[in-house]
């Protein structure tokens, strides 16, 4: 008798036409964007960063790192005062941003000139599953050399792609701001 019950029920029960939820995706809400200028009197450098970030000074004081805590990412800053090493520390650079090229779909060169504020370099931007989405070196050519390499806390993926689009124009500002 149970087992007629059941049927019963069964049958009731697929009456009606399933139709299949559509695919969800996380709202990301970002941040107004809005910077403040940080100031390394140290190393005659300032440039602005967003207000959602914060500065940490390293052991070292030429290590600079730019948290971006409710982004799990981090922009990694090293600056050198240049000994007549420039070519040395622009294939340094040019190195460590090739170190990616396995992982990556594609690194594509940008060349960043600035001759009224003495601001030259490259920007790296990756595409694919690496660790880093942006990588990059400003010089003088004379006295001053910085290096910076944006990271997430995971691979990007289409996940956090808005998050890495989002960054990397707060990582052009960054660029574009930097004075001597």
């Amino acid at each position: 008798m149970n087992y007629k019950l059941f049927f019963i029920l069964f049958l009731l029960s697929c009456s009606s036409n399933y139709t299949p939820k559509p695919r969800a995706f996380v709202k990301i809400h970002l941040p107004e964007k809005e910077f403040q200028k940080a100031d390394f009197s140290l190393f005659s450098l300032n440039f602005e960063h967003p207000i959602y970030s914060e500065l940490e000074i390293g052991e070292k004081a030429n290590f600079i790192n730019i948290i971006f805590e409710d982004f799990s990412a981090i922009l990694h800053l090293t600056y050198v005062n240049l000994d007549d090493n420039l070519y040395a520390h622009i294939e340094e650079s040019r190195s460590l941003a090739y170190k990616h090229n396995l992982q990556a779909n594609s690194i594509s060169e940008q060349v960043y000139l600035n001759t009224e504020k003495s601001v030259f370099g490259m920007l790296y931007n990756y595409s694919g599953m690496t660790a880093t989405s942006t990588q990059f070196y400003l010089t003088d050519s004379v006295t001053h050399f910085l290096r910076g390499s944006l990271y997430f806390n995971t691979e990007i993926n289409d996940s956090i792609k808005p998050l890495n689009d989002f960054l990397k124009k707060d990582v052009v500002s960054l660029i574009e701001s930097v004075q001597w």
